[in-house]
């Protein structure tokens, strides 16, 4: 024991102290600029106006910008990554989700003729989960004003095995469909209940 002791304040200087620090800086050299770099990608190519660049998105760029999902009262904007993909805090899944879905649609862009928007709405409508929703809407059930609501969406958060529903089966004309002015549910009736 006391050899092991000795073989180790033996070595020089150099080598038990300045050599690992070396590594730990020409580490830390590489790494940062490769971190900020894949951040930097990351974060411009989650974007709703990078995905509009590929003209078989336009369409749902479009329709999105005319919805309630950007134009409500609590000014709250949900973006494409919002709906599209899992929660940034489950690293790996949206990293995973995320390269698949550019793949998938730089091989859509170059090898499909045209782009049904309908059809693939329906794909992605089919391929939502209640937790993708529950990302941005988490208080659902306390809603005093909106009693019916409040009773559906307990339906659907608290149901029975084998009868799971999802709330885009009532909530399915919020976002990507064609409108001639821009949607802002909350003032349909802006004087509702003021006496005016």
């Amino acid at each position: 024991m006391t050899q092991e002791g000795n073989s180790t304040s033996n070595k020089p200087f150099w080598k038990r102290f300045i050599k690992p620090a070396i590594f730990i800086i020409i580490g830390i050299i590489i790494a940062f600029p490769l971190f900020s770099i894949g951040y930097y990608t990351m974060v411009r190519t989650s974007t709703p106006q990078f995905c509009a660049t590929c003209h078989e998105i336009q369409f749902a760029y479009n329709t999105w910008k005319t919805s309630t999902h950007v134009n409500n009262a609590q000014g709250f904007v949900a973006d494409c990554m919002d709906c599209h993909l899992p929660a940034p805090h489950n690293t790996f899944d949206f990293f995973y989700q995320k390269t698949f879905h550019g793949i998938k649609d730089i091989i859509v862009h170059f090898v499909q003729k045209e782009y049904d928007h309908q059809k693939n709405r329906e794909k992605a409508y089919a391929s939502f989960t209640n937790d993708q929703c529950m990302k941005c809407h988490r208080n659902l059930i306390y809603i005093p004003d909106k009693r019916g609501a409040m009773l559906a969406h307990k339906n659907v958060l608290y149901t029975l095995t084998g009868y799971e529903k999802k709330f885009v089966f009532c909530h399915r004309n919020l976002v990507h469909i064609r409108r001639q002015l821009y949607e802002y549910k909350q003032y349909k009736d802006p004087y509702k209940g003021l006496g005016i």
